[in-house]
């Protein structure tokens, strides 16, 4: 815990840490609220798929637009000016109910909203770490980053399922709507700016250019091998309901059962990778990785809950590394002054590839085929990470994974 504790010390991490957690928190409460928001609606079934893309595909076109703001604008205004303008689409919710009437396409209009500026904080605090920490800090702040994610995960529904049933769905977005402005708060209470640095003497005479990303071997083996990974975890969000409606004893508590030990893995992987520095970081990645996609296997011991809850346990508990890891070695290898646009680019890319899992495992399981279902996750998850293992340098020195050979100008 000692690596924690010592970031922990450090106060501009330690407040914009905290406000994104509130607000991860918030997050994971929003989206079951306005989910039951819709479900109230007649045709709300249908409904609710349309509500998911507006969550989501935004995303693609908002992480191309945030990562220049974030290169070229104060981390703490950009954060902070996000905040406030989502805090204020998730507040018509409520208003609009207070008044006596919550117009029907309202929830679409906030989801979009979220969709649309969801990358602003998931790339915007992974661009500010390397600002305020030192370099051997780095993984004990991304696993705290990482940690935020899994307990909001666990948490968040949970919490908004309570308050639903309490004071309504409308109002539990107040809650996200008052987390938005601590995070707002956190943001303008950072002393250190947050000023895009300034180019480095190895880029030369042009400004880094994000292009330039595609030279680096390791950089783009490694979010292939992301998003690889993540068309599996797309896969296993369609197979996870599945099962516990057609083939587990106990239906949506085994679903709840299932996801629930999934987040904890998480929670114990993230804690793990934060206070270990392994000498080489893709190795270290590739490892986890194929762990991770062997584990997808455990789908085939249905109908025994145990054994795929291992498998979901394992899931979690080997990717929390991998991010962790792979999050530092970005860091490490992308010069300062592209950061913004690296993280936006690079996680837009691995938001993407979930739904592409969804689309490819329904005719599966449509036609009952849990066992190819099961072996195509594992082989997509885990190829890409033996390609990590065995076609890139399998002791790069450490000089080259802290950046003495970062990007060139573009």
């Amino acid at each position: 815990m000692r690596p924690y504790a010592h970031v922990l010390t450090l106060p501009d991490f330690r407040r914009l840490w905290t406000g994104a957690t509130l607000s991860t928190l918030g997050d994971g409460m929003t989206f079951v609220a306005l989910s039951w928001l819709v479900l109230g609606q007649p045709g709300g079934t249908a409904r609710l798929g349309l509500l998911g893309v507006c969550y989501t595909a935004p995303v693609l076109a908002g992480g191309l637009l945030v990562g220049p703001l974030l290169d070229r604008y104060d981390k703490r205004t950009v954060l902070a000016a996000d905040s406030l303008f989502r805090a204020l689409a998730v507040a018509t919710v409520p208003l609009t109910a207070a008044l006596g009437h919550v117009p029907a396409s309202l929830p679409f209009f906030v989801a979009a909203c979220y969709g649309l500026l969801k990358m602003v904080p998931l790339a915007g605090f992974p661009a500010a770490i390397p600002q305020l920490v030192g370099e051997d800090d780095l993984d004990a702040a991304n696993a705290l980053e990482s940690l935020s994610f899994s307990v909001a995960g666990v948490l968040g529904p949970v919490a908004a399922g309570l308050l639903i049933s309490w004071i309504g769905a409308p109002y539990v977005l107040l809650v996200d709507c008052a987390s938005f402005l601590l995070f707002a708060l956190a943001a303008v209470s950072v002393r250190k700016p947050l000023r895009p640095p300034a180019p480095s003497p190895r880029s030369g005479p042009r400004r880094p250019s994000i292009a330039a990303l595609r030279r680096d071997r390791v950089i783009v083996a490694t979010t292939v091998a992301f998003m690889a990974f993540n068309i599996a975890e797309g896969m296993l969000l369609v197979t996870a309901p599945w099962l516990a409606r057609t083939r587990l004893p106990g239906g949506a508590a085994a679903l709840g059962a299932l996801l629930s030990v999934a987040a904890l893995g998480e929670i114990v992987g993230a804690a793990y990778a934060g206070g270990r520095h392994p000498r080489s970081r893709v190795r270290a990645i590739a490892l986890v990785q194929i762990g991770a996609a062997t584990a997808f296997l455990a789908l085939l011991a249905s109908p025994r809950v145990a054994v795929i809850g291992v498998g979901f346990f394992t899931i979690g508990l080997l990717s929390a590394p991998m991010t962790v890891w792979a999050q530092s070695l970005r860091m490490r290898r992308i010069p300062a002054e592209l950061h913004g646009r690296a993280f936006a680019t690079l996680r837009t890319l691995m938001q993407a590839t979930p739904p592409i899992g969804a689309a490819l495992v329904t005719p599966l399981l449509v036609n009952g085929r849990l066992g190819v279902a099961a072996t195509v996750m594992a082989l997509v998850a885990g190829v890409p990470a033996v390609y990590l293992l065995l076609g890139l340098p399998a002791t790069a020195p450490a000089a080259r994974e802290a950046g003495a050979e970062q990007v060139p100008g573009g």
